[in-house]
């Protein structure tokens, strides 16, 4: 493993008062991380909340980008929502944005999963709501073409 503080590497670091600036919650995803054998050095900051800190471990995990994500600037909801479609496999650029709030993410991630063309939609000026309303007429209308 990397080393990250006085020639110590991750395992022995969580041994020395490193281990203290964070709190019970956030220690346990550290050492989550550490006993799944990912690179907690990604998600290892106590700016972090310790749910912040278990959207970016289960994204380790699960061998995603999580860099689209790990970012202090992105609440839990709004890590999830991109973890989401980056399982899918889909473009999250369209929506890993700090303009858009976890619930216009998912309108967007949605209308992805189903090929939409969600450029209609993908505006930060449109509320979650409005872009539903936009994304289900388009899907209307896809399955009326079909």
């Amino acid at each position: 493993m990397n080393k990250i503080y006085n020639n110590l590497n991750i395992e022995n670091l969580v041994k020395t008062e490193w281990i203290n600036q964070f709190n019970g919650n956030q220690q346990y995803e550290i050492l989550e991380g550490l006993k799944n054998n990912v690179d907690i050095s990604i998600y290892a900051n106590p700016e972090y909340s310790w749910v912040q800190m278990k959207e970016i471990r289960w994204g380790l995990e699960d061998n995603l980008d999580v860099s689209w994500y790990a970012k202090t600037y992105f609440d839990s909801a709004q890590m999830n929502e991109i973890r989401a479609g980056l399982r899918k496999k889909i473009d999250v650029s369209l929506y890993a944005k700090e303009d858009f709030n976890w619930l216009q993410m998912e309108e967007i991630r949605l209308g992805l999963e189903e090929n939409l063309d969600v450029s209609v939609y993908a505006k930060k000026e449109f509320v979650w709501f409005q872009m539903k309303e936009i994304r289900e007429k388009l899907e209307h209308k896809k399955e009326f073409a079909i």
